[in-house]
């Protein structure tokens, strides 16, 4: 028998297959419980609707881009700032949120489904990056690389530049390809922190 975390994987798995192809308005949790070989019920015991459903789908994918690009750009260099560090991580969560198919379904198509968590409320992945972010400023205000200031203040605001970046990034398209608009998003992140 599959562990409650396999089935709960499978399902998120065949939510982000059904997203991908059809959109989250075309998509229904039965078509997810088809697609993941599991029963309806087993589906609306865990998520009531298609939203609840992308929200955690959201979420898992957020986290494993932040997990990865954490691991990725962990240690490169013994003698790079706290600063720079966490500015080319950021830029490297920002380039593969702009690269996931999944993240740009939804904001090409439904970008109405991050209302929420872009004017209203912070969702559990805005809280993971925070967990990440405000401990490594003051790390930085600690060696000098980041500037002075309430960590947690500095921190949000990091973060939903990063965001707010990756879900504009149509906006930027007469004047900037991705590789142009992360190495902008850069230089705005490090001036932002400098002290």
């Amino acid at each position: 028998m599959a562990s409650k975390r396999n089935v709960e994987d499978e399902i998120l798995d065949a939510a982000r297959t059904c997203v991908e192809a059809f959109g989250v308005r075309r998509t229904t949790l039965t078509d997810v419980a088809r697609r993941a070989g599991v029963s309806r019920p087993t589906v609306y015991r865990r998520w009531p609707d298609v939203t609840a459903l992308v929200a955690d789908l959201l979420t898992r994918e957020l986290r494993r881009i932040l997990i990865a690009e954490e691991v990725e750009t962990g240690g490169d260099d013994a003698e790079e700032s706290v600063r720079s560090g966490l500015v080319r991580h950021a830029t490297g969560v920002a380039r593969a949120m702009l690269d996931h198919p999944l993240v740009g379904r939804i904001v090409d198509t439904e970008p109405e489904l991050l209302a929420t968590y872009t004017f209203h409320r912070l969702g559990s992945s805005h809280k993971a990056a925070l967990e990440l972010v405000e401990p490594a400023i003051a790390d930085g205000q600690s060696d000098g690389s980041i500037r002075d200031g309430d960590p947690a203040v500095l921190a949000h605001l990091f973060m939903v530049t990063v965001q707010n970046t990756v879900t504009s990034h149509r906006l930027f398209a007469e004047v900037l390809d991705t590789d142009g608009l992360v190495a902008e998003l850069s230089v705005l992140l490090d001036g932002y922190l400098r002290p």
